[in-house]
């Protein structure tokens, strides 16, 4: 269990880095929220929002929770393992969700990039992390990498993503027109 309690102890640095930009990048997120609250282009386009807007607070607060779940005292690498097992199919589910609210919304007609940034990469990123879990004890240098890939990953998409929104609300504000519907 010591060289466990190590291992983990190593990644601490690490995990303080990528919890505290997720934590930031969070904040940033509600302000831009309500400095443009009151674009009326925005307002009419809930369903965007909600399919390409809210997927992004979460990929920061999962990068955030992972890296606290990480830098905890655990017991053992049996409910660390659980705990990060439990994160990883609830990661999937929700990406589900996404992509199930991206394809009924009308507002925007996603192109390739966005199902690769709001589908793909979450969904390999979830299910990444749910295999490494069942890993963890048996191999756990190798597993602790790739758990910390995934909190990175998770940070890279929402970054990825929070710019993307950002730079098409200003390209519609700027136009003055309506983005492309969804056939």
């Amino acid at each position: 269990m010591h060289e466990s309690a190590a291992a983990l102890t190593a990644w601490e640095s690490f995990y303080v880095i990528v919890g505290s930009s997720g934590g930031a990048l969070i904040g940033l997120q509600f302000v831009v929220l309500t400095l443009i609250a009151d674009n009326r282009a925005l307002r009419s386009q809930v369903g965007a929002l909600s399919a390409f807007g809210t997927p992004t607070v979460v990929h920061f607060t999962g990068a955030l929770a992972l890296s606290a779940i990480m830098s905890a005292p655990w017991p053992s690498l049996g409910l660390l393992a659980v705990t990060l097992g439990a994160c990883g199919i609830s990661g999937l589910v929700y990406a589900a969700i996404v992509i199930r609210r991206a394809r009924r919304q009308t507002d925007y007609k996603p192109v390739l990039e966005d199902w690769i940034f709001y589908a793909v990469l979450p969904c390999c990123t979830y299910a990444a992390l749910t295999a490494n879990a069942f890993v963890l004890r048996s191999n756990t240098a190798y597993a602790l990498f790739f758990i910390a890939t995934s909190a990175l990953a998770l940070l890279l998409i929402g970054i990825h993503n929070a710019w993307d929104a950002v730079m098409h609300i200003v390209v519609t504000a700027e136009s003055g027109e309506r983005p492309p519907q969804a056939d």
